[in-house]
């Protein structure tokens, strides 16, 4: 027999070290080769490491939330002599390269890398002579051996559904699944518990932090303020239903193409709004190009995935970057390039955006807006009732940078290029 030690390869270029997301085996466990280890996130991405070597765990590097650097062993399996026979799986830690035994992702692979940030109770353990890991209560046995995020965990534990008894098409089981679970069973669910559900403790872990940590941080360095403003969108909900039409092959519009080139447009005028600020060295950058930061839901938690260039886009580019974006933020597959260095960001969450909200900016940008629900109420135009579709915009400012009035004016510019169409969309 022998021990054979994974070591934490360079996951990503300039990465000295990353976190323990979720372990997929515990001590005592046998794997198999090419097996999967262990999640671990580097700068919101999350990587599988996957066994090089069959064998049985017999070490572990860490509880989730803890941080490993590059190069130190993370996993040691026994291995029987004939794999610990094989030249990689024979060295010595000192002599073991970095990435022995782990090669780049196949592109199959690639597409199943996890964006979520936190793992279910049993697929967690510590690094004891002996597992560890306590099952929670209320979930059956057989739901902890279901591939799913973490959001569609509690929401099967809330529904009481075992997520084993949930067919999928895919290997992982997804909200989706859980509605066709409902519908076909009439929304009811025979093995409902009527107990009341226990206290549950979470460790705050991965993206979930992450975030956490640059909101507080935010909060503590900008002094926030914001203006809410109310858009009447009738005509521009009429011209995106005309070229909805006539889109022919290209994607479907939703209103936020047309609200990030009225911000573009705005800006050529507001310079002071698609600026970064260097509170350190007391310098704020006017950014000449918009790097449009677009705030997308996934499963591990808020991503903010950049369109380069937003202003040199039309709607219907727009509308399908935002589209291959959020995908890619979604399955796990954005590169650091496509989440990083964003000069303004926009966030929408639809029909559930309330009628006022107030965002928070992320350091370094100085501006964010948030697009609330879209509305039809009663207005009075021309001295005549008419229904019209109207919805807020809450802007929110840094005061070291951005003046009430500035900021005011901006909202005003917006607001020429919104509630006209004709002026959105010429050159």
């Amino acid at each position: 027999m022998s021990t054979y030690k994974f070591k934490l390869p360079d996951i990503g270029e300039g990465i000295a070290e990353a976190e323990i997301v979720a372990w997929h085996v515990k001590v005592g466990d046998q794997v198999g080769e090419d097996q999967q280890l262990a999640d671990m996130m580097t700068d919101k991405a999350t990587v599988e490491m996957e066994s090089p070597v069959a064998g049985t765990v017999t070490k572990l590097a860490g509880e989730v939330g803890d941080m490993v650097a590059i190069g130190s062993v993370l996993v040691e399996i026994e291995t029987a002599g004939e794999a610990a026979s094989e030249p990689d799986a024979a060295e010595t830690e000192a002599e073991q390269p970095l990435a022995d035994g782990l090669a780049e992702p196949t592109a199959e692979q690639a597409e199943e890398l996890p964006v979520t940030a936190t793992a279910p109770a049993a697929q967690t353990s510590v690094p004891s002579p002996a597992p560890a890991s306590t099952p929670e209560p209320a979930a059956p046995q057989s739901q902890a051996k279901a591939l799913a995020s973490p959001a569609v965990r509690q929401r099967a534990r809330d529904l009481g559904i075992d997520l084993a008894q949930v067919k999928t098409a895919s290997d992982r089981v997804r909200h989706a699944d859980l509605d066709a679970y409902l519908l076909y069973n009439g929304g009811r669910v025979s093995h409902r518990s009527s107990a009341p559900r226990q206290d549950e403790t979470i460790k705050v872990v991965g993206l979930r932090r992450k975030i956490a940590e640059n909101m507080q941080e935010a909060k503590r360095r900008i002094p926030h303020f914001a203006l809410v403003e109310q858009y009447d969108v009738t005509d521009l909900e009429d011209t995106r239903a005309m070229m909805n039409r006539d889109r022919g092959g290209n994607p479907k519009l939703t209103l936020l193409p047309f609200l990030i080139t009225a911000l573009t447009k705005a800006m050529a005028d507001f310079p002071m709004i698609n600026a970064t600020y260097d509170d350190s060295a007391n310098v704020v950058t006017r950014h000449g190009s918009v790097a449009m930061g677009v705030a997308t839901q996934t499963d591990g938690g808020l991503m903010v995935p950049v369109i380069r260039g937003a202003e040199g886009l039309s709607v219907w580019q727009l509308a399908r970057e935002i589209a291959r974006l959020s995908q890619a933020a979604r399955t796990g597959k954005a590169s650091r390039e496509e989440l990083s260095g964003p000069t303004f960001t926009i966030s929408s969450l639809g029909p559930m955006g309330g009628i006022a909200s107030t965002p928070v900016i992320a350091p370094p940008q100085v501006a964010t807006i948030a697009v609330n629900k879209l509305q039809e109420i009663p207005v009075i135009v021309d001295g005549e009732l008419e229904a019209r579709k109207v919805m807020n915009l809450s802007l929110s400012c840094d005061h070291r940078v951005v003046d009430g009035w500035d900021a005011a004016n901006f909202l005003q510019a917006l607001k020429g290029y919104i509630e006209h169409p004709i002026r959105l969309l010429s050159a």
